[in-house]
């Protein structure tokens, strides 16, 4: 994977001195920490505004994480392409028919060290459900599953406990949802819940 933001020297210190200054400008705190292992699935819940993005930089910045996002390929054009993949990003066109799961495993497993963050909710729109391919993707790759959480108010931000896939989705899931069910989103209106889909929950990729 290309070097990126968070191990460029000079300016990743820089860039966490500037998010701390942030964070107790606003109010807000970052906790918990990053397990020791060398591949990991983020959680980045919930994900209702732009600000959970910037929020979420500082949170790695302070908590000293390599984190990478996936993002869909329109993103990554022109100018922008190089400055997104500089903070992590990687693209992917969501129109080619191949499976995005196995897509996103394939890259996961071509990886001695990764830490992958993704917004279960796929949009910052409005959604009954979670989409299920972080936890496919932490099953197939063999990675825990970190519950990252973005608590707009108590104005806290960071990483809860981490969740090994059993390969029960409706138990793990269950487990999730609890968890979330004291975090509130910057727009709870738009919230969606961490409970499968009826019918589709099995699968990877729904």
């Amino acid at each position: 994977m290309k070097r990126t933001v968070f191990d460029t020297p000079i300016v990743r210190p820089l860039l966490r001195l500037i998010s701390a200054i942030c964070l107790k400008i606003t109010g807000w705190r970052i906790v918990g920490q990053v397990p020791d292992l060398p591949r990991l699935v983020i959680v980045g819940a919930f994900h209702t505004s732009n600000w959970d993005f910037v929020i979420g930089l500082f949170a790695a910045f302070m908590l000293r994480i390599k984190v990478y996002w996936i993002g869909k390929d329109n993103l990554f054009r022109g100018p922008f392409r190089a400055f997104f993949q500089w903070f992590g990003g990687i693209p992917i066109n969501r129109s080619v028919s191949q499976n995005l799961v196995e897509r996103i495993t394939g890259i996961f497993r071509g990886q001695e060290r990764m830490i992958l963050a993704l917004a279960p909710e796929g949009t910052r729109k409005k959604v009954n459900y979670w989409k299920t391919g972080f936890y496919h993707i932490a099953t197939g790759a063999g990675t825990p599953i970190v519950l990252g959480f973005i608590d707009y108010r108590r104005k806290l931000c960071g990483l809860g406990p981490a969740l090994v896939p059993t390969g029960n989705i409706a138990d793990d899931m269950e487990k999730i949802r609890a968890f979330y069910a004291g975090i509130t989103a910057k727009r709870p209106d738009m919230t969606g819940l961490p409970v499968l889909k009826p019918g589709l929950g099995s699968k990877p990729g729904s």
